[in-house]
């Protein structure tokens, strides 16, 4: 994906598009596409570490400056007090984004580039700097900022920064706080250090500041590096935490190779390119948008599977905020590995999960151990059952099932068919309530001063439909390692629970299902969740009633980018996901449209109609309409959110792993030409 100077220097939509490196560690680098970072959380270095596990910017950005025949060229860019300083956007001649970013900037004659790749593996970034046209050697000064701070901080100029800097052989390394790892900064050829510390006040970041926090940063900077370039020379930088990086231009060449050897052979071979008429330019595959959406988000999917220090695999639930989260991790799981082929990944990670089970619970939010994870919400064991069912459909490992797998969904079942505690309990009918007046139990969980925005404790719709997948899974596996009397015992559970689900949940009147039932009283607002149910299997639903669900979803709830959260015609929905944190609390659920929820809805427009040319054409050109919101917010992934209200704005994270994962799984569903 390429970006004309045209686009590069529409500011407003140039610094609201976000490129993301990853290091298959849990750390990233992003910025925007000028490299002008409009957020706390951009970085080149912003990498958890075994002294601080949580991801700390470690290195936001180098000022770049090239100098020849006297004078003096910046190509970096930041804002103080709504200015510019330096202005190195105006130099910026295109971006390009094919396997990894690349900025090219035209300065007279002479043309400089600066690209950016972070190493698999390793708490490491490196940038390679090209020159090319000049008549006389030029001079690139790079000086780094290094703020050491939380990712989700700010920092100010304060008098315990250590300022010493180590010099090396060929580079620098700094500590400026000892509770942080040492940072150290390499280069591939002859680099003299000046020493020149200073501080950097004021950093603006937009985007914090549009969201309601405080959006102003100081920054340590120790002095510059100097490097000087012939013509047609480049020079590559490696910043790493712990130990130095040897050999930063092998380590370039070596990555190249690993992500060319990733990339699938035939899409490189027949790639082509078309000018989509916007200044931007799409690499597609013989000219098919959709198999150009569809490999992007392979390769999408990738930055969001990792390890934690210990080898754990994991999800990253999205970046630049998000780090591990439960119920994130196994909504996203499925498309990110069983859509892409990857079975025994998606089983490696289910079985990693195992450890942080509590009482028939995995916590929301991952901590170092179960001590100190979130436990609050409920339904994350719920789709835990889920990916477990979907992996078992796959063809997952019989062994990893029966020993692994099934003991963990049996605890699940047990403690949950047995709790009666305030905020989870099974009722005599088997169906399950969750949530309290002050805990949202669900992924409709904001709260506002102590009270969830969207209530929701009781019996919730698709909590009980994954309930009774989970019910019907322990019977399957059961009955797969010949205890055929357990087996039979869970199946006439999960028959009960399922009778019960269709006299709770579905209101003939109104041929619909209801979202929540709470003592009694039926909450029947046309909300996704709805649309959860009817997509799952097994399911106590009919065809009929699953086509019933999709029509209303399609009348009141789809749009271009997903389904919202509700439908417009309450007086609660809000169309706009903006303003502050309460703002957006308030429109989170109420209105704001969710990519990922898509992937059921294909889902259940399959299950509902699957002999219907007619609707698999028309799920089909959805899907293919995200093909344009790949360069519009982060570029070549899916946002969290959109705006439920047209022209349906981005926003919340940039890249979001259950929207890439569930329009993963939404590809592959309608591959299967809708056998589901």
């Amino acid at each position: 994906m390429r970006f004309t100077r045209d686009v590069c220097l529409n500011l407003e939509a140039a610094l609201g598009r976000h490129w993301l490196e990853t290091d298959g560690l849990g750390g990233y680098a992003a910025s925007t596409m000028l490299a002008c970072p409009t957020s706390r959380f951009h970085g080149l270095l912003v990498v958890p570490s075994r002294e601080q596990p949580a991801r700390h910017v470690f290195l936001s950005r180098f000022e770049e400056t090239f100098h020849g025949e006297g004078r003096e060229f910046p190509i970096s860019s930041a804002r103080y007090g709504g200015a510019f300083s330096p202005e190195g956007h105006h130099f910026v001649d295109r971006c390009d984004f094919e396997g990894h970013p690349r900025f090219t900037y035209r300065i007279g004659h002479v043309i400089v580039t600066r690209e950016v790749q972070m190493l698999n593996g390793r708490p490491a970034v490196l940038l390679r700097y090209s020159a090319r046209g000049q008549r006389k050697p030029i001079e690139l000064h790079l000086r780094p900022l290094v703020p050491f701070r939380r990712a989700d901080s700010l920092s100010w100029k304060n008098d315990t920064l250590n300022g010493d800097v180590e010099c090396l052989a060929d580079g620098i390394a700094v500590q400026p706080y000892s509770a942080l790892p040492k940072l150290y900064v390499t280069l591939s050829g002859s680099s003299p250090f000046d020493a020149d510390p200073t501080w950097y006040q004021g950093i603006e970041y937009q985007d914090d500041l549009r969201r309601g926090y405080d959006g102003h940063d100081d920054q340590w900077s120790p002095g510059v590096l100097r490097v000087v370039l012939q013509d047609g020379d480049s020079v590559v930088v490696a910043a790493a935490i712990g130990e130095a990086l040897d050999d930063p231009a092998g380590q370039w060449d070596r990555e190249i190779e690993r992500r060319a050897h990733r990339r699938s052979a035939p899409v490189a071979e027949h790639a082509s390119v078309h000018d989509a008429g916007d200044g931007t330019v799409d690499d597609t595959v013989d000219g098919a948008a959709e198999n150009n959406l569809r490999d992007t988000l392979d390769r999408a999917a990738a930055a969001f599977l990792y390890r934690t220090p210990e080898g754990r695999p994991g999800v990253i639930a999205g970046y630049p905020w998000f780090e591990e989260w439960g119920r994130d991790t196994l909504i996203a799981l499925p498309g990110l590995t069983l859509a892409r082929g990857q079975v025994e990944e998606c089983g490696e990670i289910l079985s990693g999960l195992l450890p942080f089970l509590r009482e028939g619970r995995f916590p929301n939010v991952f901590g170092q151990a179960s001590e100190d994870s979130d436990y609050k919400a409920v339904d994350p064991s719920m789709w835990f059952g889920r990916a477990v069912r979907l992996y078992c459909d796959a063809g997952g490992d019989a062994v990893r099932l029966q020993n692994d797998l099934l003991p963990a969904l049996l605890e699940i079942a047990r403690t949950h068919r047995a709790s009666d505690a305030a905020d989870l309990a099974c009722d005599a009918d088997g169906l399950l309530r969750a949530g309290t007046p002050t805990v949202a139990a669900t992924w409709m969980d904001a709260v506002i001063d102590g009270r969830p925005v969207t209530p929701r404790d009781g019996q919730q719709v698709e909590v009980n439909a994954l309930w009774y997948v989970l019910l019907d899974t322990v019977a399957l596996l059961l009955e797969r390692a010949g205890d055929r009397v357990a087996a039979a015992t869970w199946a006439s559970f999960r028959d009960q629970v399922g009778e019960a689900f269709l006299r709770r949940f579905w209101i003939p009147a109104k041929n619909r299902l209801a979202d929540c039932v709470a003592d009694g009283v039926v909450d029947d607002s046309v909300r996704p969740n709805m649309v959860i149910a009817a997509a799952l299997h097994p399911s106590p639903l009919s065809a009929e009633q699953r086509g019933a669900v999709v029509e209303l979803a399609r009348a009141e709830l789809l749009t271009p980018r997903g389904l919202r959260t509700l439908s417009p015609r309450y007086l609660r929905y809000r169309g706009r996901f903006q303003g502050g944190p309460s703002e957006r609390d308030e429109a989170y659920h109420q209105g704001t449209v969710w990519p990922w929820l898509f992937g059921f809805y294909v889902e259940a427009g399959l299950r509902a109609v699957p002999a219907d040319a007619s609707v698999k054409l028309r799920l089909r050109a959805l899907l293919d309409g995200f093909g344009d919101h790949l360069s519009e917010h982060g570029i070549g992934q899916i946002s969290e959110v959109f705006d439920g209200d047209p022209p349906h704005r981005p926003g919340g994270c940039f890249a979001q792993a259950w929207s890439v994962g569930e329009l993963l799984r939404a590809f592959a569903l309608l591959d299967a030409g809708g056998e589901v």
